[in-house]
């Protein structure tokens, strides 16, 4: 989830997001993935003669219909660290952020591939259970934004080459890159498509947040946004069949949920349905380990079946005051285990 830091937003939108966060805390070309090369068909020279084969000595033969060569059914492409489940394998575990923009999480500390490097040595204590950490970079590609823009949508999307870097800085290190989706007034399912051309990568996948999409007579960061088990549900079947016709491995399909009512009617995403999919809710919520403990329990209790769990911390705003950055080790303790850590 792409969340405004308290001390930003309060810059950014002034008193009335700063409210409703202390109240919460109670398409160009596509990129450098290659397809597979067909193989080149041999052909006869000009000129070249041709090598007779000798007639077939006379008698009776009987004649049988060949058969046609089956076409193999094309492999599905890989996960960056192997395999084509997500799950049960690896527990993801990423930074979230834009570039340059430390106040938007870690991921816009500083050189980009420091901190990947970071992530990966965060991951080495989420080994619980035996799993494999898989790194994640969650990029904020749709950003919401207090004044409505030409389109009076509240949201601006990220230049297709920020997109790359990401991409090339995620296979560097054999990670994913995840698009978080801010979409203001825009339409959620309109704006995943817009990244159509991303999605169609084996390694992407996308992170939506739900909490900055809002109707059309609101304002994001006066009022929280909210979705549907239905609305997500739709964008799961989308990414479905995308991923089924373009035989990519499970994509990630991961929704932010910061509050018990910003998904009304859960049950209605039917996630064991998405056969192609890694549908995961990440619990957001914010404070000292006790808070974030309660958070995680009350939103658990709705989360659907099929969806996996998990768990994002702030490194300063967990921090504030008397506060404390949970550990690794309480992370791991709480029920169910999160299969997703992510750090902003």
């Amino acid at each position: 989830m792409r969340r405004w830091p308290v001390r930003a937003a309060a810059a950014r939108l002034g008193p009335p997001l700063l409210a409703l966060l202390l109240v919460a805390c109670s398409t160009t070309d596509r990129p450098a993935g290659e397809n597979p090369a067909g193989t080149p068909s041999a052909s006869v020279a000009p000129g070249s003669a041709s090598v007779a084969t000798p007639a077939p000595s006379p008698g009776p033969t009987s004649a049988s219909p060949s058969s046609p060569t089956p076409t193999p059914t094309p492999q599905r492409q890989q996960l960056p660290r192997g395999g084509t489940e997500v799950f049960p394998e690896h527990r993801l575990v990423g930074f979230s952020g834009y570039p340059g923009s430390p106040a938007l999480g870690r991921m816009g500390v500083g050189r980009l591939d420091d901190r990947v490097e970071e992530m990966i040595e965060v991951g080495e204590d989420y080994t619980a259970g035996g799993r494999r950490p898989l790194p994640v970079l969650e990029l904020i590609a749709t950003m919401v934004h207090s004044t409505p823009g030409p389109d009076g949508s509240y949201r601006t999307r990220v230049d297709d080459d920020v997109v790359a870097d990401h991409l090339e800085a995620a296979r560097r290190h054999d990670a994913l890159l995840l698009l978080n989706i801010q979409p203001g007034r825009a339409d959620m399912l309109a704006e995943v498509q817009h990244y159509e051309r991303w999605l169609s990568e084996p390694d992407v996948g996308v992170a939506l947040d739900p909490e900055w999409a809002v109707g059309e007579d609101e304002v994001p960061g006066r009022v929280f946004g909210s979705t549907t088990g239905a609305e997500l549900d739709e964008i799961a079947g989308w990414l479905d069949e995308l991923t089924e016709r373009e035989r990519l491995p499970e994509k990630v399909m991961l929704y932010h949920q910061l509050r018990v009512d910003i998904v009304e009617d859960p049950e209605d995403l039917e996630a064991e349905e998405h056969e192609h999919l890694a549908v995961v809710v990440s619990i957001d919520g914010i404070g000292p380990p006790g808070a974030k403990r309660k958070t995680y329990e009350a939103i658990s209790r709705t989360v659907p079946g099929g969806v996996h769990h998990g768990f994002k911390l702030f490194y300063e705003e967990d921090a504030e005051g008397s506060s404390r950055l949970m550990t690794p080790e309480e992370v791991m303790d709480l029920e169910p285990r999160p299969e997703y850590v992510l750090y902003e």
